[in-house]
């Protein structure tokens, strides 16, 4: 299992379906990466087209929710965001979009890859919007086995950009019994909220949202053994290359 006193992470691909997705699942986590040296990489799937509450935000919320994931994505360290543009409510793992995810993870090559889980949570419903559960399908369909085998979308390869094969999947919002891998974020939890509060046109209670998030990451460290007090963040971490598999895709 991932032992981070072990484990050299140099870069780290984060996806989300929507812009402020990661910053609600993983933006504590990745502030620790990037305060230690790490480049994080983020990628968007949806523009967030379907997201916002005042109506008259309609024709510029696409632009709004970019600026927002960019201003969030600095405030945790990291400047290079790249969107997908696919709709807001439709993502799908489609092969074209299986594509486009094999494309930026052989660009990038990152030592994890962090995404939303593709396993619905019936506990907590919002967590597994359909574009959650899309975005976590399609990403573990592309590093196994399409980022490590050459002969998938050969076109790629072609371009200069080779398959290697990816040793860590880090998968956020999935259900709890999933859980087998908690950060300790109490000391990047302001960062967090920071982050959080960039998403303007996503909050019409901003108070609410924080207290919410407080009480869920102090929930999940009292669940796994942290002292009282302490706030975290939960992945379930899948070992995708270890020294023992087998070659093959």
């Amino acid at each position: 299992m991932f032992d981070p006193r072990r484990e050299t992470v140099r870069r780290v691909l984060c996806f989300g379906a929507h812009p402020d997705d990661l910053d609600f699942g993983a933006s504590g986590s990745v502030a620790a990466w990037t305060t230690s040296g790490v480049e994080v990489h983020y990628c968007i799937m949806t523009d967030g087209d379907a997201g916002g509450f005042d109506p008259a935000h309609r024709a510029e919320i696409v632009s709004m929710r970019h600026a927002e994931q960019r201003a969030a994505a600095r405030s945790v360290g990291v400047h290079d965001v790249h969107f997908l543009g696919e709709s807001d409510g439709f993502l799908e793992p489609s092969f074209a979009v299986q594509r486009k995810i094999v494309e930026i993870t052989r660009k990038v090559r990152p030592d994890i890859v962090l995404a939303q889980h593709p396993e619905r949570d019936f506990t907590r419903l919002q967590r597994s919007h359909p574009d959650h559960l899309a975005c976590g399908e399609a990403v573990t369909r592309a590093v196994y086995p399409a980022v490590e085998n050459p002969y998938a979308f050969p076109e790629l390869q072609d371009a200069g950009l080779q398959a290697f094969k990816l040793r860590w999947l880090w998968l956020y919002g999935g259900p709890e019994a999933r859980e087998n891998h908690v950060v300790d974020i109490t000391d990047t939890f302001e960062t967090k909220l920071q982050a959080l509060r960039a998403h303007l046109s996503q909050h019409p209670d901003v108070s609410k949202m924080e207290r919410f998030v407080r009480a869920n990451g102090e929930s999940l460290a009292e669940r796994h053994g942290l002292e009282q007090g302490r706030i975290a963040e939960g992945f379930h971490v899948v070992e995708v290359n270890a020294a023992d598999t087998i070659a093959g895709f």
